[in-house]
């Protein structure tokens, strides 16, 4: 039964609360922990039993973090890693020029830099060289290094690696072939001989792991090796910004980084916050939607290795410049993108939404911002989406996901098929090159392999509400609980609430298209709506005064002026 009778919402979507298990659940936990039942009904939604509630709402690191042993190749890559450390060989850091390459690049540098020795860093031209190592630049490398270490990248670059002419340690998490390329260690949790239990580990993640073993290597011979715990604001960073899901250790990851984060020790994340304009503590929000993008803006549609430099660094001075221009490029990034992004919208329209992929592909279109374009049909038509720019016949398209569809391993079956020059990724993201020639069929056939998983089964999407809130009982202090059960990202949405037959007692239009509102009887809450004013649920809120409303969407502190007040995001609305 729809939550609350809603079965179509002024957005035309059913509300969908908690099974009948789930709420008792969530009794058992209130009764149980003593805790509010909101609270309670958060966790009820993500399968905490009522012992486990403690734990879950303080994760700590040391009883989440898994032995890196448990991955293969783990120590063959830790053995030569330390032995280049050991005898001070020159060590070179290939990198994806996205953020979770950047950070991953950033770990590696930061920690050998504290063991007193320097790394060369590499990040490929998106353009010119595209993703992931090539025969040219790993020879090169190769020719002036004894050891190269590809972050974010290399599980499938078997020519590029064979030709490097060094040692090469591939640490990765896309998605691994039927054979391993001619590396010392391919340490990727998605290799397919691989279980799958720490499959949702970004790069990073791994990198770390890596930097965990190094360490107790070092301590069973007497040597102390760097603080790991501060290094977590840059995992915390790719792992949201990779929108890797946020569960099991993941959770543990982003909680403690973020808290390392809002220390401001690190200078590039400093200049960055600075420069971002970033006024409260750091959040998952931040850093998908403020630090992420500008961090990515250099290997999108400039220098590709300014946001891992800018990570790197330890030099405030040299932060500052970074930042500013990254900020600049990302501001460039978004005009760009804004183009392609319209363009693309009406051509998938004109095509049709309603199978199983969405997909665009225009001439021109700048390679560096088709993953953006992509996420955003993916938003729009809530199927998986591809959009492909071409340039002399050849497209460079990135591919974007939705829960229950594995995207990455669809790309890749493509591409062994010979319908893609190339194609790889992990569930939730890919990128792919193709011939002009082969596009449509190169498509048609993405589309039949993403049928099977039943993406085109998908309908308009209920919206998934925790239960209900009264406008006097939304506290700081009960926000405060329920953000214990965060961080929120990929895999745990943040959770919902709706307050049920409210009156709108205010409704006005700030910015260019968004709606702020002011609700209730007694008690008064005050509610913001981005990017609805000119829509229909924006016209029917703003006519409330001829009716009751139920609200639903996210709860949330706002400190603007120094001063915490609770308001909602407001997501939908239904006429009670």
């Amino acid at each position: 039964m729809a939550f609350l009778g809603v079965e179509l919402s002024l957005t035309g979507r059913r509300w969908v609360g908690l099974s009948d298990d789930q709420d008792r659940l969530a009794e058992a936990i209130a009764q149980g922990q003593r805790l509010p039942l909101p609270v309670a009904r958060v966790l009820a939604r993500r399968g905490v039993a009522p012992d486990e509630a403690p734990g879950f709402l303080a994760p700590a690191l040391r009883d989440l973090l898994p032995d890196p042993m448990v991955l293969r190749d783990m120590g063959a890559a830790t053995d030569r890693f330390l032995r280049a450390l050991r005898d001070r060989q020159r060590i070179a850091v290939f990198a994806d020029y996205d953020v979770d390459g950047g950070a991953s690049a950033a770990l590696l540098i930061v920690w050998l830099r504290a063991m007193g020795l320097g790394a060369t860093l590499y990040i490929p031209d998106r353009i010119d060289e595209g993703y992931g190592p090539n025969v040219p630049a790993m020879q090169a490398l190769g020719r002036a290094h004894d050891l190269i270490v590809c972050v974010d990248c290399g599980t499938l670059s078997h020519e590029p690696i064979a030709a490097a002419g060094c040692d090469v340690i591939v640490l990765d998490h896309h998605l691994g072939g039927d054979t391993l390329p001619p590396a010392v260690a391919v340490v990727n949790p998605n290799r397919q001989d691989e279980a799958g239990g720490l499959g949702h580990l970004c790069a990073a993640g791994v990198v770390f792991l890596v930097l965990v073993e190094a360490n107790r290597r070092l301590r069973g011979e007497g040597v102390q090796g760097p603080d790991l715990m501060r290094l977590l604001d840059l995992v915390a960073l790719a792992t949201v910004a990779d929108v890797a899901p946020l569960i099991g250790v993941n959770r543990a990851l982003v909680r403690q980084g973020l808290a390392v984060m809002g220390r401001r020790e690190r200078p590039g994340l400093v200049a960055l916050a600075d420069v971002a304009r970033m006024t409260k503590a750091p959040d998952t929000h931040a850093l998908g939607f403020l630090l992420g993008p500008r961090v990515n803006a250099g290997g999108r549609i400039g220098q590709a290795d300014l946001g891992a430099r800018l990570l790197a660094t330890d030099n405030p001075a040299e932060a500052v410049v970074l930042a500013q221009r990254l900020d600049e490029l990302n501001t460039e990034r978004r005009e760009i993108e804004a183009a392609v992004r319209a363009e693309a919208m009406a051509q998938a329209e004109a095509r049709g939404t309603d199978g199983p992929l969405v997909w665009a592909a225009g001439e021109g279109w700048h390679p560096g911002v088709v993953g953006i374009a992509a996420a955003r049909l993916k938003e729009a038509f809530d199927r998986p989406s591809v959009v492909i720019g071409f340039e002399n016949g050849i497209g460079k398209g990135s591919a974007r996901s939705v829960p229950g569809v594995d995207l990455g391993a669809a790309v890749q079956r493509v591409a062994a098929e010979g319908l893609l020059i190339k194609g790889g990724g992990h569930r939730m993201a890919a990128g792919l090159t193709v011939a002009r020639e082969m596009l449509e069929p190169a498509m048609a056939r993405l589309a039949e392999l993403l049928a099977r998983q039943g993406a085109g089964e998908i309908g308009p999407r209920d919206l998934a509400v925790d239960g209900l809130l009264a406008p006097e009982g939304a506290t700081p202090d009960l926000i405060a609980q329920i953000e214990a059960a965060g961080p929120f990202g990929a895999s745990a949405p943040a959770p919902r609430f709706v307050f049920a037959d409210q009156r709108i007692t205010d409704a006005r239009k700030i910015g260019e298209n968004h709606l702020r509102l002011t609700f209730g009887d007694g008690a008064r809450l005050q509610a913001i709506a981005f990017g609805i004013y000119d829509t229909p649920l924006g016209a029917a809120l703003c006519a409330g005064a001829a009716g009751r409303f139920h609200l639903a969407g996210r709860v949330e502190v706002d400190s603007w002026g120094g001063r915490q007040r609770v308001q909602l995001r407001l997501e939908d609305a239904a006429r009670t």
